[in-house]
């Protein structure tokens, strides 16, 4: 499971449609299960915008050091599928390295979000498992 409040949902589902028709990214930074906080980056991907993302690295290494003094670290990373389900590509699969991360993804049809989930990767049998999205404003760390 993984928690995000209703405004850190909105950041998210804004950034996909502002990125669209190109996949937008971002990390998430928090503590146990509980999204605190997004940090968008630029898709510095050097190929295909549309289906395919890459955090930037400068963004992810600077994040790193800034979180070692507050007890929170990066918890997650987030992306849009531009015309395409909220579910993890074939793409994604490959690129799935940090099974501890989750993986929350925007699906944006025509510009519109309109739908949003969650994964955990599974190494061993390199896909993912949906994992509950809850919605609140409750932190329960």
């Amino acid at each position: 499971m993984i928690r995000l409040s209703p405004s850190l949902r909105e950041q998210i589902t804004a950034a996909a449609e502002a990125a669209y028709p190109a996949e937008c990214c971002g990390l998430l930074t928090g503590s146990g299960q509980t999204v605190t906080r997004t940090a968008p980056s630029p898709n510095v991907t050097e190929e295909n915008a549309d289906n395919r993302f890459e955090v930037d690295p400068g963004l992810r290494f600077a994040l790193m050091r800034e979180l070692q003094k507050s007890g929170e670290r990066i918890i997650g990373h987030y992306h849009s599928h531009p015309d395409r389900p909220a579910r993890p590509s074939e793409y994604d699969r490959k690129m799935a390295f940090e099974p501890e991360l989750a993986w929350v993804i925007v699906s944006v049809i025509n510009g519109k979000a309109a739908g949003i989930a969650a994964f955990m990767a599974d190494g061993e049998s390199n896909g993912f498992r949906e994992i509950e999205l809850q919605i609140t404003d409750s932190p329960m760390l």
